[in-house]
This record gives C-alpha cells, structure tokens and sequence, in this order.
C-alpha cells in the first residue's frame, strides 16, 4: 500500500494558494490609487556595450573614415571612433573572427571567421548589419586581402590555393590561383597554407603570396604564371612591401628579418636578427622567438620604419611581450603589459604606393588597446579616452543610479581629474571618425564598480556613454605588509584580501559605505579638500557565537549548544562600553582578518575614510562574510548583517548601537519551533564560505536552495574574470568533528544576489516544516536585505517615526524603530536607542528589495541629508545650518477618517507583496515565480509611475505595477550562463538595466518604450562623408618613362566573361538582413531626415554636376561653331557677290 505523506500534501495546499497571481484584500483600498502605468510603456531591447572587447583576436582600421574595428573570439565586433562613439555587433554563428578589412571610405568591412564564413557588414546605419555572407565548404579560410579601392577580394586557404570574391555581389569569380600552379614544379613538398597576399603597391598586376614553409610567389595576374620565386628556409609569419614596390620583408619563426629585390631571386640581401646576439666568429646568431608579424613604411624626409612584434631571445625569461620599432640605427624595444594580439601603423595616406608617413602604431593586447605616438621622442602613448578600464581588476559588484542629482558627476569629475597620469603624448586621439547621437536624454546616470583589488570606481554614464569619473583605492586604509604567522592571513583569501562585496552609497549626501570580502565594512565621507588622518577610527565587532561544551558527540548536529555573545538590549544599547566592541578579551583569537594601518593617511580631495568596522575572529572562527549593507545618512546610520545576526552602526558617535542575532530580533513572536530560550541555547555558530568536498553534500538534493547553498571556488572564479586570475572568497573553516557535513552545507550563505545556478524550486516547506531539524534550519537563517525609512513602525501607530526593516533569508521582514536624539550637540552625545516591533510580514523565499509608497502611490525615498563639506573649519552654527536634516513629506490621506497612508512592497525571490501600513493588511500578493527564483528586483521609478523590475534565474525580465502587483511585462531576455550576471545585474530609474556580459564589458539595456523608441536618434554614426584623398602625383619623367603606379582592370581578369563561373559546391552565398535594417534605420527620427536631406542634396549636386556637363558640351560646341564661322568669314572677305 502507498504510504501517505500529510506533509506532501500541506506543501502542495500551500503552493496552490500561493500561486494565485494577485490577491486583493479589503474593498477600500481598492479604488485609492489609480494606477498611471501600462503594460505598452515596457519595451526590453540592448542599448550600448562599454568596456575592453573580449578576448579579442583581430583588428582592422580605416585610414579614411579614421574608425576602428576590433573582432573577438565569440565572433562579437567593437567598431570605436571618436570618444563616445561605440557600436557592438554579433555574428550570429559565434566563430572567431580571425581577419577584418575595411573597404576604405566606403562605410563597408568585410569580416572573415574560423568557420571558414566571409561576411559584408553595412557601416551606413547606425546599428550596422550584414548584407552579404559566403560559407566556404570545401577549404579553411587563412588570409584575406582587399587592395585599395578595389571591389575584388583575394582569400587564402589551408590548401595553398587563392580565391577571389566580388564584394559588391559577393560571388567567387572563376579566377583561381593554385597551389601547384604557384611553386616550382620541381618541388615535391605542400608549400603549407597562404599565410599573406598583398598586391605590388607600383603594379596591381603582380601579387605576392607567402606560404608557410618559406616560400614566396611574385604572381602575373595576367599571364597567370609565377614570375619569380623566393625560398627560404624558416616559416614564414608576415610580409610587407616597401611602397616602391622593388624590396619587400618578410618575418620568420626564429626570429629574423629577411629583406628581397623583387627581381633577384637567389638570397635576401639583407638579414637581420633584431633580438639576436651576433656572436663574434661571424656564424648565424642564436635563434629568438618568431615574429608574428612585420610592417615597412617609409617617410619621405628620413629612414624607414620597420615595426614588428615577437622576436625576444629565448634566454630572456619572464620577459614582457615586446613591440619593437627601428628606426634608422635606433631600435627602440616598448613592453607591454599584456601579450600583442596585433598591431597596426597608421599613415597619412591610404595609397600603398606613396611616402606612408607613419605617424602612430595601435597595438590591441589581450586585456588593452594601447596606441603610440611615432613622431614624439622616446615613443609616448596617447591618453586612451574609451571606457576600456572596466576589468583593471576584476568587478566583484556593481550599482546604477539614473537621475542623480546634477552637481554630482561634476564634484566627482573635479577630484577625479587630479588623479591622471602625466606623460601622454600631447596630440589628439588619432582614432576620430564618426559623429555623436542627437538624444534628448540629460539626467544624469553614474554606474559604480568595486574591485577585487579594493578599488571602487565611479562612472559617468549618462546619455549611453561612459567615462571614468573617479577611482578610490579602500585597500589604502590597511596594512598590506601582514606577517605570515599572522592567523588571518592564512585563513582569509590570500590573493584578493581587499575585494569589494558589497557597496550603499547616498547620492544626496555622498555617503559611501563599502563591505570588503575580509569581513570589513568602510565609512566615507566626500570631501573637495586635502586632509591627513593620523589615527584610522576603528571599531571591531564580535559577530559569531561562542561555542559551549558539546553535549553529546553522536547526537547530531542540532543538539550541540551554543552561548550567544551576550548583545546589548535595545532599552540600553550606546555607549562605546558595549561588549561586543571590546577588542581587549581573554579570548586569544579576538583578531580582524585585516590590520588597519597605524601611521598617519594622506587623504586627497574625493572619498575620506570616516570609520573603518571589523568583524573579528572568535574562537578560533572567522568572521562571517557580510550579506547586506545600507546606510542613511539622515539617521546617520550603517547597518550590515550575516548569517550570525545584524549590527548597526552609529557613525557619528562612533559606536555600536546594537548587536543582535538573528534569533533575538524576533522576541517573542518567533514563527519557528526552537529550543528552549531561559538557557540561552540556541544554535551552532554558521558556517562561511567553506571548502568541504562536494562529495559530502549527502543531503543536497533536499536542501539546495538559491541563498544557502554551499558556492564553491571554481563558482566564485566564474564571475570574477571568466577563468584568469581568480578572486577566491573562500574561508577555510576548521570543523568541530562532530559537527555533521550536511547540517555546515545548509547553513552556508553567499552574499546578496550571488545565488548559483540552481533552476530547481526552493521550495517553502524546508522553512516552514515541523520536522524536527526545524531547529538546524532556523540556524541557516542570515540576513539579506535591509531598508531605513520614516514609517508606522508599529500597527495602529498615527505617527512615522524613523524606521530600520530587516530581511531575512527564510522570507521574514521585522520592523526595528529607532529612537534619535535631536540634531545638533545632542546628537553628538546622546545615544541611539533601538526598539524590535515585531515582524510585518513573511513571504516565500529570501527577502530582495523593500521599498515604501505614500498614500498616493509615489515612491517614498528613504530621508537623506545633504552633503556638506565635512573638513570646514567653522564655527558650530554655521555648520548645523548646513547639515539640517531634511524632513520626509508624507502626503496626507484622501479622506480623514481613513489611516491608511502608507505601502510596503516587499519582493523575495519568489513572490512580492503589498501591505497597507499602519493596519499591517496585505492588501495585494504576487507570485512571480514557481519553478526558478529571483537574482535582482528594484523598485523602480518610471516616467509613468512606479514599478517592480526583476531578474530571474531562468532568464526572464518581469515587471510588476505597484501597488496592484499587476504584471506589465515578461520576456525571456538572457538565461543566467554564469555567476557574473548574477552578481552585477542591476536596475535603475527611467527604465534603465546593465550587467557584466563579460569579465571586460558592461552591456546596458533598457525596458522603457520611451528610449527604445528614442535609441535611434540617440546612438552614434560611424559613416560620415568624407573625401578620399588625392591618389599621389606621378611625376613628368615617370609619366613620360611608364616608372609610375601599373592599373589593372581586374574586372576584365575576374568576371564571368574572362575568367567563367566558379565551382558551385565550393561556397555557398547567404543574404544578409542589413539592406532592411538600413532602411528601418534611415526611416526614423530626425536622422532618418538628415539622411534622406543629404541623399536629396547629393541628387541635387549629381544633376546640378550633370548640369554644368551639359553647358559645358554646348559651350565647347559653340566654340567650335564660332571657329568655323571665323574661318568662312576669313574666306569670303575678298570675295565678290558674284563669286558665290
């Protein structure tokens, strides 16, 4: 018979009550609030890409337009012109893009990828799109080449043999050069695949083809036939031709130089090992490393450049990756700090056939783009103006803020500018092609990072663009020289001890507080004045509970006690006296896992330290990492809490207000079955982020929920920086042995939004149930969120009176008043007192966002008072007056008799509700989701009004209307493929979103109709009209003696008629969506205007030049005309009327 489980269907009876979509409570509430925004003022679409493309693999440049292209390993494409003007595309198939070859001035790149795929990408729109793609099916794409204003496009293959593609029609001509044809017949090896083509810049008849095993063709287009050919017996890497088209140089695999006659074929006249020892007996110098690759240009007033990347000795270990430029007899060798992906010299002229005045060199590195000024002495860089900086060190989180108020990015951008770095090179920027956006967008937007190496970085990032504001260093406040017997130091992180967890800021106020990965939170203050600090304010907190004598060693986890530290009650929390900042105890392991420094910090204008709050070691355990941090500055007030309890914080006085467990903030209205409390034995002391195999995780299939479960290191690897250099925030714990491996499992906690992929239900039984490890589940309980507002704190009360309200993991929010002493002196010395009240409501799920809406509906922001200069010395009166807090209005009710003033909107991972305060009614729930959970929800303010914005694991953007809970938009945006997104998605006012799709790149979306409908006007031009350059005067003598540039008609060569049809099965051709797209682009806006005004203005200009043709024929023919009548009149002059 089938056992019946009463339990199972008590869940299931819950799950069906909460899966209702919304419940109304109460008929008077009903009809308050109109609700002003609709479902159609949601629209999700991508909005800009900032930051370093990713792992990238190739780059291209157009000497013309002056913009540049950067292809990655994903088949992504970054496309940078002048500051500010960016565009992001994708190749749908993600190969790499492994060349790119712009079609000079033409507003066209062509792109070719390891599936062996060319594309045709439109550059005339501003979201640039394909026209045209061919799949190659038979031979592997190795080297493309586009000649200068030519439509033909030469394609190397692993076979050796080259085809040619029109690039307007993007069809292979039947003209095919093979291999066999190409190399000397008496030679029985493969040449090996092409690795260059580029054509004789004086005779676009001749092009030279290098194959890998060494061997170089002058190949006749014309005659199609070899000319000449050149072996060597290295590998071959690059080619490049001097622009008189008679010598050319080619790189080799150990790191020589050889340098031809195009008409002598027998040796090189030249060889040069740059990086070689020459040893003394005349022999061949000690092979070097190869270089990948070489460039030869020419000035007309000096030596030659000769640019090359690789080619260091072996010996030299350890050393940097090199860029090396010769230059006449000097060779200067530049480092890099990140190995050379490639590198390019730009020139003043497009025509490879003229003096090419180098003037710069853009090297694209792993993790950088760095471009060197070739005409200064000693080779500077250029100040790099994009946003490239982002993963300087790897984000550990993020925070958006839209419509800041508006002196704030200038105060940052003033303390920020003082911190450049001297010695750029004094010319503009060289890559300066395209113009800005036309948008109307103007509140100002600020993106903040923290850093696993501790540095916070403020971004301006309003009207979608970036730039770095301000960049502030918190590892500054810490020893960094710690001893190695030093207990922390072995148990904490070694590598990134300092990395940033968790940031609140105030913009109002400019209060930053930051909680690091040791176990530290840092108060700062904004100050625009210099000040040195000769003792770091410090207070040190004992968050972790002692542990007592283990009852009974086999009986488990949940009977072995523990002894809280005894907290202050809230009736007489204040003074510094208080317990749990002494840091003088008989206990021996009541350390910090980082030493505040002791000698005196030089603070520069921007972010002072004001308090430095460590948790401490206790009993040998280290601290809790911190899950939730807020800050008010009105109150003047931090709070942060763990998986032990919460800890307010005072800084003003400096002082613990209250330390409390998570157990004793419910008093006596604990929902949850737990021991006996006249003994004080409540729990096991919770585990960190341990380091317990996975192989123990027995019960993991019962208790795997998205905010306690165990994150491994490889897990936390993944959204630090993709697999480089990992940011371990592990914390290895010794274990007592009795202590059972599953019960350590279950009470890990990883920070707010860090939940790792687990896509199965959390499901609210394994709080909720009766079973007897009720008592280990109560243990796991930490704190998640937190939010400070004026608020009824208690039911029935007719007065907002300042207010903390706690979050917690199993989905419970307890109200905590705070009693204030009056601004002024007396809030310098009378204490903070706060009172628990109870809990408000329980939800289904980890509590993620409480926010607070007046009896109208509008959003109610949490009071703040306004920023003032901390460092003025004035006198007291002055200083208050600027520091007065600012009061909350709270609107007053539509009717008297009704007290209902006032919503909480509540989100966990699982569901939101709406609860009417002071009456503490639920008057609307929301189940978001079943079968997933929550990452990220905000309670946003709209241009409409206020809504719920959320990001579930499954991949969905939601959002719900407030207060009604009604939802206005769900799509199925971007399954949740790493760790990263998780922890930096972020919402923000006005419809604004962003995450960090790559360890280098910042991707912002929105999910506002009104932007995506304005995006259009507001995004950048790549393509501006711009004149060609004059091609280079020939001269009389080379005009007279045929020594100039050769012509070829390559159509004559290459079309159907000449050459015949090319083999159907080799490729095969693809249409692009970018002709359509082009059009929806040019057809809406103010710039689809200006482009239709400019297309009727250059039809103007085109008939007009027809026009001036015309009177220009007739004109000549009346010249003619006039010449013949002269004549006939010279003629008959003398003649009489009868001779006629």
């Amino acid at each position: 018979m089938k056992k019946f489980n009463i339990r199972k269907v008590l869940d299931g009876l819950k799950e069906v009550s909460s899966s209702t979509p919304s419940v109304q409570v109460g008929p008077q509430e009903n009809h308050l609030i109109q609700e002003t925004i609709q479902s159609d003022h949601f629209q999700l679409c991508k909005t800009v890409r900032h930051g370093f493309p990713y792992q990238p693999s190739s780059m291209a440049f157009d000497p013309v337009q002056k913009i540049l292209a950067i292809g990655t390993q994903s088949g992504a494409l970054r496309l940078f012109g002048r500051p500010g003007v960016e565009c992001y595309c994708q190749h749908e198939s993600g190969a790499a893009v492994i060349q790119l070859q712009f079609l000079v001035n033409e507003g066209a790149l062509v792109s070719a990828l390891a599936d062996d795929s060319v594309h045709l990408w439109n550059l005339r729109q501003k979201r640039p799109a394909i026209l045209h793609s061919l799949k190659f099916n038979r031979e592997r794409i190795t080297f493309c080449h586009l000649p200068f204003q030519s439509k033909w496009l030469y394609i190397g293959t692993e076979r050796g043999n080259i085809h040619i593609v029109n690039v307007e029609s993007f069809t292979l001509s039947g003209y095919v050069i093979m291999w066999n044809k190409a190399i000397e017949l008496s030679s029985k090896a493969h040449p090996g695949p092409v690795v260059h083509i580029s054509d004789n810049p004086m005779d676009e008849g001749k092009l030279i083809i290098g194959f890998e095993s060494g061997i170089v063709v002058l190949w006749d287009l014309k005659s199609k036939k070899a000319d000449y050919r050149y072996t060597y017996d290295e590998a071959i890497h690059s080619v490049a031709w001097h622009h008189e088209g008679k010598q050319f140089i080619c790189s080799h695999s150990d790191g020589t130089l050889t340098i031809w006659n195009v008409r002598g074929q027998g040796k090189p006249i030249q060889t040069i090992t740059p990086h070689g020892k020459q040893p003394k007996d005349g022999k061949k110098p000690e092979p070097c490393k190869p270089i990948l690759k070489v460039e030869y240009k020419t000035t007309r007033n000096g030596e030659p450049f000769i640019i090359l990347s690789g080619g260091l000795s072996y010996d030299t270990v350890g050393r940097r990756p090199c860029l090396t430029v010769m230059h006449g007899k000097s060779t200067a060798v530049l480092e890099m700090d990140y190995p050379i992906v490639d590198f390019l010299t730009l020139c003043e002229t497009p025509y490879p056939n003229d003096f090419q005045e180098p003037y710069a060199v853009v090297v694209l590195l792993e993790k950088d783009l760095v471009v060197i000024d070739l005409a200064q002495n000693g080779y500077p860089i250029f100040e790099n103006p994009y946003p490239l900086t982002i993963h300087e060190s790897p984000v550990t989180c993020c925070e958006y803020f839209a419509d800041c108020p508006v002196d704030l990015i200038p105060a940052l951008y003033s303390v920020g500018s003082r911190q450049k770095r001297q010695g750029y090179s004094k010319k503009e920027w060289p890559i300066s092609g395209g113009n800005w956006g036309q948008g109307t967008q103007s509140y100002p937007e600020i993106i903040i990072t923290g850093h696993a190496d501790g540095t916070v970085k403020f971004w301006d990032a309003s009207a979608i663009m970036l730039q770095v504001l301000y960049k502030l260093k918190t590892a500054k406040v810490f020893d960094r020289n710690r001893s190695k017997e030093d207990k922390g130091s072995t148990e904490v992180s070694d590598e990134d001890p300092f990395a940033i967890q968790i940031m609140a800021w105030c913009p109002e106020s400019r209060m930053l507080c930051v909680a690091g990965v040791s176990a530290n939170v840092i108060i700062y203050r904004f100050s625009k004045l210099e000040v040195t600090t000769e003792v770091v304010q410090l207070l040190e907190v004992r968050m972790q509970y002692e542990l007592n004598d283990i009852d009974t060693p086999d009986g488990g986890g949940e009977q072995t006690s523990a002894l809280p530290t005894p907290g202050a009650s809230p009736q007489t929390s204040g003074p510094p006296s208080h317990p749990s900042t002494s840091s003088n105890n008989s206990d021996g392991s009541n350390i910090p896992c980082l030493k505040v420094r002791s000698t005196p910090l030089k603070q520069s204008p921007g972010y002072q330290v004001d308090l430095v709050v460590q948790l401490v070691w206790v009993s040998g355990e280290p601290p809790q990492q911190i899950t939730s941090l807020a800050l008010n500055s009105s109150y003047g007030l931090v709070v942060f809490g763990n998986s032990n309890g919460l800890a307010v914080v005072d800084y003003i006085q400096k002082t613990v207000v209250l330390n409390l467990g998570t157990v004793e903030l419910y008093g006596s209205n604990d929902p949850y079955q737990r021991q006996p409390r006249s003994p004080r034995k409540t729990r096991q002391p919770s585990g960190g982020l341990c380091d317990i195999n996975e192989g123990s995780a027995t019960s993991e299939d019962r208790c795997k929920s998205p905010t306690s479960v165990l994150m491994s290191n490889s897990n936390l690897q993944q959204f630090y920086n993709g697999g480089g250099r990992g940011a371990k925030m592990s914390r290895k714990l010794s274990l007592p042995t009795e202590l059972k491996p599953d019960l350590v499992l279950l009470s890990v906690c990883p920070p707010r939004g860090a939940n790792p992929l687990d896509h199965r239900d959390n499901s609210f039984s394994r709080s909720r149930s009766s079973s007897v490890t009720s008592i280990d589940k109560e243990a796991r309980e930490a704190i998640s969120s937190f939010h400070f507002c004026d608020a009824f704190a208690r039911k029935g009360d007719s007065t907002l009176t300042p207010c903390l309200y706690v979050g917690t993991t199993l989905g419970t929010v307890l109200a905590l008043a705070l009693t204030l002493p009056p601004a002024g002196e007396q809030r310098q010395l009378q204490p903070v007192l706060i009172s628990p009240t109870g809990m408000l409501v329980r939800l289904k799920g980890s509590i993620m966002r409480m926010a607070f809406l007046d009896s109208t509906g509008s959003l109610q922001p949490p009071p703040y008072e306004p920023w003032y200069e901390p460092n003025v010395t004035a006198d007291g009166e002055e200083r208050e007056k600027v520091r007065k807090r600012r009061p909350v209005s709270v609107s007053p009710s539509t009717s008297q008799d009704l007290s209902e003033s006032q919503y909480a909107v509540v989100c966990s991972e699982k569901q939101a509700k709406v609860v009417s305060l002071p009456s503490q009614t639920c008057i609307h729930k929301h189940s978001i989701t079943e079968a997933s959970f929550i990452l990220r929800a905000d309670v946003v303010q709209m241009s409409q009004g206020v809504c719920v914005a959320c990001f579930c694991a499954n991949g969905h953007i939601m959002t719900l209307s407030v207060p009604g809970l009604r939802p206005l938009m769900d799509v199925n945006y971007l399954p949740l493929t790493d760790m990263r997104i998780a922890r930096t998605f972020c919402f923000t006012n006005l419809g604004q979103a962003m995450y960090l799709c790559s360890p280098t790149e910042i991707q912002r979306i929105t999910y506002s109709q009104d932007i995506c409908e304005n995006l259009q006007e507001m995004l950048g031009e790549l393509f501006t009209p711009v004149e060609t350059p004059e091609a280079p005067n020939r001269g009389f003598f080379k005009g007279l003696f045929g020594g100039g540039a050769q012509s070829l008609d390559r159509e004559e060569l290459f079309g159907e008629i000449a050459s015949g049809k090319a083999n159907r099965s080799l490729a095969q051709h693809i249409p692009g969506p970018g002709g359509l797209e082009g059009m929806k682009g040019a057809a809406s806006g103010v710039v689809g205007d200006l482009a239709r005004a400019r297309i009727a203005l250059d039809e103007r200009g085109q008939k007009l030049g027809e026009l001036d043709e015309r009177t220009a024929a007739m004109m000549a023919s009346a010249d003619v005309f006039s010449k013949h009548a002269h004549e006939m009149m010279l003629k008959c002059k003398d003649k009489k009327w009868y001779q006629f």
